[in-house]
């Protein structure tokens, strides 16, 4: 089951982000300052800030709801190698979760077309969409890699904040996009249901596709994930390898108070 949901060969492809001076301006406001940054396929990335950093307004900017201000000098914006995309084809290559998209599902539709609704970008299925046996098989091959099979006939208005998170996990891996995107992902999630998502997480990483976590919670942060990249004020404060970003002294600095980084089973944890 993993290896049909595995996305490998990168070989000498292109990155599948590259950002220079990116910036960013909403209702006069710069919420972006020349960021750049580059992901590999393959690399699995924390991005973390605080609130108001500019860690959404980010992932925001490489889905095409935000757009660079044009003109800035050395302007890089490529994802797979490419400037220009079609916003319907960018969805199938970056698989995105958000609480945003959790609170627009929270309402009477059936798990199973949850997921098959990534098929047409869309909150839930309608009399015009066209679903085809091979779209169902994908559905159902979704809901065992996640060991949610039992979910498929529940709607998501009755499903608890953990089992809806997986279910639009489900969604966006629906294309087998090259990249999973989570946005703020374990907000409100129990102990248990933390541990059943990390483990998710963990296993899709582990099918070889990219894992881009936007957080500002260290506890989100799988051990396969290798790099981590602060934000704060719209810029990026610091990038590099994981053990030595996420350092008291680097971390104190990012959110303006004293921490402690407590590192226990891979994992790790902050305290202030």
């Amino acid at each position: 089951m993993d290896e049909k949901l595995k996305n490998t060969g990168i070989g000498n492809s292109p990155s599948l982000l590259e950002m220079k001076n990116v910036t960013v301006v909403r209702s006069g406001k710069k919420i972006l300052d020349s960021v750049s940054l580059k992901i590999e396929q393959g690399e699995h990335v924390a991005i973390i800030g605080p609130n108001g950093s500019g860690k959404s307004s980010l992932i925001k900017t490489l889905t095409k709801e935000y757009y660079p201000l044009a003109g800035a000098e050395g302007l890089v914006m490529k994802i797979m190698g490419k400037e220009t995309w079609h916003v319907f084809d960018l969805r199938k290559l970056l698989g995105i979760v958000s609480g945003d998209l959790q609170q627009t599902y929270c309402r009477q539709i059936r798990v199973f077309d949850v997921i098959l609704s990534g098929f047409f970008s869309s909150i839930g299925i309608y009399y015009n969409h066209k679903v085809t046996p091979e779209m169902e098989s994908r559905a159902e091959e979704i809901l065992e890699f996640l060991e949610i099979p039992h979910l498929a006939e529940r709607l998501m208005c009755e499903l608890s904040t953990g089992e809806a998170r997986r279910v639009l996990i489900g969604r966006a891996l629906i294309h087998d996009p090259q990249a999973l995107i989570l946005d703020e992902p374990a907000n409100s999630l129990d102990l248990k249901a933390m541990h059943s998502f990390r483990e998710s997480i963990r296993k899709i990483a582990g099918s070889g596709k990219n894992i881009i976590l936007v957080t500002h919670n260290l506890q989100d942060v799988i051990p396969e994930i290798s790099r981590i990249i602060l934000i704060k004020e719209g810029k990026v404060f610091m990038d590099g390898k994981k053990e030595d970003i996420l350092t008291d002294k680097n971390l104190s600095e990012l959110f303006s108070l004293p921490v402690e980084v407590i590192r226990k089973n891979g994992y790790y944890q902050a305290c202030s």
